[in-house]
């Protein structure tokens, strides 16, 4: 009978096996891969969202509307008041140099502060002769404000198109009719004179002392400077030292009128040894005297 028992005893029930299956291993490995999340979490979301665009986009009237709506809105942004520029004023320069910076800027007013580029408007402005720096603001109240620094004129430079106004940098700023309407400013020619101007206004300095008399410079072959006076008279000056040069000559007119008597030119190239020419009548009357005393 116990035999019967144990025999019909139920046996344990099997334990399920814990570890997942395979597909259900392989889902949680992919979910722990760096990429597969990134693309779950925003590149799913991203797709579906440039699908549905796409799709909602196709229509033409949609796109329409949209862009209606767009352009209407930055419009009634770029139109407030407070955004309208009314006037323009120009400072550091008067006259025709106003002008034509006003010229340069042809804006009608009343205008929205978005339709201003003032950057291109600067290289506008730049590209003017007269014109050595520019700056542009627009200040509260809708004013547009133009800060001109023009270029000074240092001399006037005769070529072979006219007079023509240069500054320090020997670029041009504009043209003159004639010589009386800038007796102000040294009188330069010649080749390469526009860029050396330093040196030719340390001439004109140095040259004061002789007043009226100083008619121009002259550059000569681009190497050195030719000092022209009335009665056509010249200081031909050396390539280096020619400030000290046309000094000696000025020291020499003060204590014996050199240049007062019939002289045509004064050579000072060689500095060791200056040269002294006399006029043709001059000459003839030397040689005249001479060879009425025999000599």
């Amino acid at each position: 009978m116990s035999s019967l028992i144990n025999r019909v005893k139920p046996s344990k029930s099997v334990r399920p096996d814990p570890a997942p299956s395979r597909w259900a291993w392989r889902m949680q490995r992919l979910m722990l891969t760096p990429t597969f999340r990134f693309g779950l979490r925003i590149g799913m979301p991203f797709c579906l969202s440039m699908i549905a665009g796409t799709i909602y986009l196709a229509d033409d009237a949609r796109r329409g509307q949209i862009t209606d709506i767009y352009t209407n809105t930055r419009a009634s942004i770029e139109q407030r008041p407070e955004f309208m520029v009314k006037l323009m004023a120009i400072d550091g320069v008067q006259d025709q140099l106003a002008a034509d910076v006003r010229a340069a800027l042809p804006i009608e007013f009343p205008t929205s502060s978005f339709d201003l580029d003032l950057p291109v408007m600067r290289a506008t402005l730049m590209e003017l002769p007269g014109v050595k720096q520019a700056t542009l603001r627009i200040k509260p109240g809708g004013l547009l404000h133009v800060d001109v620094q023009p270029r000074v004129p240092v001399a006037v430079w005769r070529t072979e198109d006219g007079l023509v106004l240069v500054d320090i940098e020997g670029r041009a700023i504009g043209t003159i009719t004639h010589r009386g309407e800038r007796n102000d400013l040294p009188l330069v020619v010649g080749d390469g004179a526009d860029a050396h101007l330093t040196e030719a206004l340390q001439l004109s300095r140095a040259a004061t002392p002789l007043g009226d008399r100083l008619r121009g410079l002259v550059r000569m072959g681009a190497r050195r400077w030719d000092i022209v006076l009335d009665r056509d008279q010249r200081i031909l000056l050396p390539e280096t030292g020619a400030v000290q040069a046309l000094e000696r000559v000025i020291a020499l007119e003060g204590a014996q009128e050199v240049l007062t008597r019939d002289v045509a030119r004064v050579d000072m190239r060689l500095a060791q040894r200056p040269t002294v020419q006399m006029n043709k009548e001059a000459t003839q009357e030397w040689w005249r005297i001479r060879q009425i005393s025999g000599q």
